[in-house]
C-alpha cells in the first residue's frame, strides 16, 4: 500500500492515512485501500479495535483531492458522492470500535471519515469543518446525515451553510469530539482506550455495536433484548460469568 499505514500492537490495529504532502486528502487510491484494509481488519479475530489517523502534525484528513472533482456532472457526481458513502459506511458497520485519532485539521471527507468512526478522541490542535459549499457543492460523503445526527439540525446545519471551521473545544461542546487531548499525548491515550476496548470479550463488543446502531430506530429496544439474549448464548459469557464468581480474571477466547 502507498497511501495507508498499517501498524499491529496486541490487539489494536493502526490505519494512518499517509499522503502528509497532501495534508493527507482522499484520492481514488486511498479510499481503494482503505477500504481493503478495512474489509481484512473487520474479518480478523485477532483485531479487537482500530485506531484512524493522519501522517504528520498538521491534518488528519483535510478533505477530498480536489482535482478529482473536475469534470464531475450530474452522474458522475452521485456516482463520486455514492463511493465515498460505500466506505464509510463500511467502516460504520464493522464489527470492532474504530476510533478516530484527530490530530490537526479534519475537514471535508475527513470531517465525515471521523464521524464515520465510533469514537472521536482529538488533539487540542484539531479543527473540524464541512466547506464544500465554499467550492458550490455540499457534503457527499455522508456529512450531512452524520453530522446532523450528532450535533442536531440547527449546529450542522450553520457548519454546512457557513463552511465554518470549529476548534476542539467547540467539537466537544456540542459533541462532534469524544474526548480532548494534548496533541503530544493523542495517540498514547488513543492506544491506552483502545487496549482496553481491544481486552474485552470480542464477540460482546460486536453485539454492543450492533445494538447502538438501533439506537435510532422504532425496535431498538426489542433489539437490545433480542442481541442480549444472543450474548447469553456464549463462551465468553460463560467465562466471564464463572471468573467473576470464582474471583479470578477471565480468560477470552473473544468467539
Amino acid at each position: 500500500m502507498s497511501t495507508i499505514l498499517l501498524e499491529l500492537a496486541g490487539r489494536v490495529a493502526t490505519i494512518t492515512i499517509n499522503r502528509p504532502e497532501k495534508l493527507n486528502a482522499l484520492n481514488a487510491e486511498t479510499k481503494a485501500e482503505l477500504r481493503r484494509v478495512v474489509e481484512n481488519l473487520d474479518e480478523d479475530p485477532a483485531v479487537g479495535c482500530v485506531i484512524v489517523t493522519g501522517a504528520g502534525e498538521k491534518a488528519f484528513v483535510a478533505g477530498t483531492d480536489i482535482g478529482e472533482l473536475t469534470g464531475l456532472d450530474r452522474v458522475s457526481g452521485a456516482q463520486f458522492a455514492r463511493g465515498g458513502q460505500e466506505i464509510f459506511s463500511r467502516i460504520e458497520a464493522m464489527r470492532k470500535p474504530v476510533i478516530a485519532a484527530v490530530n490537526g485539521y479534519a475537514l471535508g471527507g475527513g470531517c465525515e471519515l471521523a464521524m464515520a468512526c465510533h469514537v472521536r478522541f482529538v488533539s487540542d490542535r484539531a479543527r473540524f469543518g464541512q466547506p464544500e459549499v465554499s467550492l458550490g457543492i455540499i457534503p457527499g460523503y455522508g456529512g450531512t446525515q452524520r453530522l446532523t445526527r450528532l450535533i442536531g439540525r440547527g449546529r450542522a446545519t450553520e457548519m454546512i451553510t457557513t463552511g465554518r471551521q470549529i476548534d476542539a473545544d467547540e467539537a466537544l461542546r456540542i459533541g462532534l469530539a469524544d474526548r480532548v487531548f494534548p496533541a503530544a499525548e493523542l495517540l498514547l491515550r488513543t492506544r491506552e482506550i483502545a487496549d482496553t476496548v481491544a481486552g474485552k470479550p470480542g464477540r460482546a463488543i460486536a453485539l454492543a455495536l450492533r445494538a447502538i446502531a438501533a439506537a435510532d430506530t422504532e425496535n431498538g429496544m426489542e433489539r437490545e433484548a433480542e442481541i442480549f439474549g444472543e450474548c447469553c448464548t456464549t463462551l465468553d459469557f460463560r467465562e466471564g460469568i464463572t471468573a467473576f464468581l470464582e474471583k479470578r480474571k477471565p480468560a477470552f477466547r473473544h468467539e
